[in-house]
């Protein structure tokens, strides 16, 4: 869809575009507070706040009256901590950058594999740290927690799929 026809699908819905872009800058500014660049973050909420959940270089430029240039280092960066998929426009050299579809459990999910990443070398480190130096028995505490987040991580991801189920069911 078109920024010319979201916009219209949004008057016909009786959208208020000002309390849009307002809710647009409001969530990018938690997310920057959180650490996220600044210009990602606006890039990330106006994908959240599209109907597609996916829109183009030019329409994010004009949504956010931002430069091609801020658009493109934002989506680089999303892209590369993977909240955002770059496809190509069917018929078209145009890319367009679209959230994915269970965007907070895809995310969470891929940091599960980062931790993972994270405790191998940490594991390592504490190996040669040693595990009787105060520098070693941090590492292995920091190992140990990234194990216990991912347990939980795991388990709360699985709950958050049946719960979400049971709600598309119509059950809770």
């Amino acid at each position: 869809m078109n920024e010319q026809a979201e916009r219209h699908q949004g008057e016909d819905t009786g959208r208020d575009e000002e309390a849009v872009s307002r809710f647009v800058e409001r969530f990018a500014a938690e997310l920057t507070e959180a650490g996220m660049q600044r210009m990602a973050a606006r890039v990330f909420a106006a994908l959240l706040a599209s109907d597609s959940g996916a829109l183009t270089s030019a329409e994010l430029s004009e949504r956010l009256r931002i430069s091609p240039a801020a658009v493109s280092g934002a989506i680089r960066y999303l892209v590369q901590v993977n909240m955002v998929r770059r496809e190509r426009e069917p018929g078209t050299r145009r890319d367009r950058y679209r959230l994915f579809n269970e965007l907070w459990y895809e995310t969470l999910g891929r940091r599960d594999h980062m931790l993972t990443r994270w405790e191998d070398v940490l594991r390592e480190g504490a190996k040669s740290l040693g595990p009787d130096t105060p520098a070693g028995a941090r590492v292995a505490e920091t190992v140990a927690f990234f194990e216990f987040m991912q347990d939980e991580l795991a388990r709360m991801l699985d709950r958050w799929r049946e719960h979400r189920d049971k709600q598309l069911r119509g059950e809770g």
